[in-house]
């Protein structure tokens, strides 16, 4: 975040305490099991930051099996980050000296839920543990994301293809498998979705290959995750690239894959490829940055091992449209555009988390 963006985040944080926990004092974040990660650690310090100038005590509470002891961890801009094993009463979850009565995860989760953040029932637990990756899947989101799209589509009169990339699911993948069957439906996959993709080219008059991207359907950190351009490249995997999607984040097998309509990156930051990401806080857009990646084309996935980050400006992004002026005269506001996407998105993640609750039965 920009420091401009600061107070919007610190409000937005506010906002979304008063809604929840109106009375909370006490914030635990649990964060990743990676304390290498400079990136994501100074990203954490400003989430501690943000919440701490919103009125409350926040603390750091690692469950690595490795911090057994508060550990303060060195950030390379200046500052640092405090780490401190968290301890399992028998109904709460805290530190040695700190009783939350609100849990921010900061961890996806990818290895499963560990038993040690069950049956928490007396803490509010945010965002709810099945909407980590043991549980989540990519293809559940877009399904949701769809719907969503295709009412705000109607909305505006507006085809939602063009803010909603089509997509498959496949579920029977074996990476692994030495003979090709266990590529039959990605292959099948695949090659529907190109077709789909050619059709929509030819209608809106796009002289561009169409590709797809094909990634696992839990997980994230940019593992798993290739780009295909004709069916035929599927029968050609190398060793090395079957491999590397056979094994997601944790060492997970992957057999469910989400096949995307791939979309061309055209956004430059000093004539690197970059793409937008969105911050939000409840329901507020409250920033965002670029992700950047000097070493990748316009069809490859970005996050990847090379990248940087450059924050969203925040003086570029209060254009206003002038009333009286041809459609597409004023200076575009990228920020508003990526923020209406942001929160579709968060509207289908509420959708979509509504849908696999496990304990929904329990509030009808």
């Amino acid at each position: 975040l920009t420091p401009e963006m600061l107070p919007l985040a610190v409000q937005s944080a506010m906002a979304a305490i008063e809604k929840i926990c109106p009375e909370a004092k006490n914030l635990l974040v649990i964060p990743e099991n990676n304390t290498r990660n400079t990136f994501y650690l100074a990203n954490l310090a400003q989430l501690k930051r943000i919440f701490h100038m919103a009125g409350l005590n926040v603390r750091i509470g690692s469950i690595d099996p490795e911090i057994t002891v508060p550990t303060t961890v060195d950030l390379p801009g200046g500052g640092s980050v405090l780490l401190e094993p968290v301890v399992r009463s028998r109904r709460r979850l805290g530190l040695k000296d700190f009783d939350p009565c609100t849990i921010l995860l900061n961890n996806d989760l990818s290895s499963g839920i560990p038993g040690i953040l069950e049956d928490i029932h007396e803490q509010y637990v945010l965002p709810p543990l099945h909407a980590g990756w043991s549980v989540r899947r990519k293809s559940n989101h877009f399904h949701s994301y769809e719907e969503v799209s295709k009412r705000f589509g109607k909305l505006l009169g507006i085809d939602p293809w063009l803010i909603n990339p089509m997509f498959n699911k496949c579920g029977e993948v074996d990476f692994d498998a030495a003979a090709s069957a266990g590529l039959d439906c990605l292959r099948t996959n695949v090659d529907a979705l190109l077709t789909k993709v050619r059709r929509k080219y030819k209608e809106y008059g796009i002289n561009e290959k169409p590709f797809v991207v094909v990634k696992a359907d839990n997980g994230t950190s940019g593992m798993g995750i290739m780009t295909v351009r004709d069916v035929k490249d599927l029968d050609d995997l190398s060793g090395k690239t079957r491999t590397r999607m056979a094994t997601g984040k944790g060492g997970r097998q992957v057999h469910e894959v989400i096949i995307q309509e791939g979309v061309l990156t055209n956004e430059r930051i000093n004539e690197a490829v970059a793409e937008p990401v969105v911050y939000m806080v409840d329901r507020y857009v409250v920033g965002g940055f670029y992700r950047v990646h000097a070493e990748r084309g316009i069809d490859e996935n970005l996050n990847a091992p090379g990248a940087s980050f450059v924050p969203l400006a925040f003086s570029e992004s209060m254009r206003l449209p002038q009333p009286g002026e041809k459609p597409g005269a004023s200076a575009p506001n990228r920020f508003y555009m990526y923020g209406v996407i942001g929160r579709l998105a968060m509207l289908a993640a509420s959708y979509e988390l509504e849908a696999t609750d496990p304990d929904a039965e329990t509030y009808d």
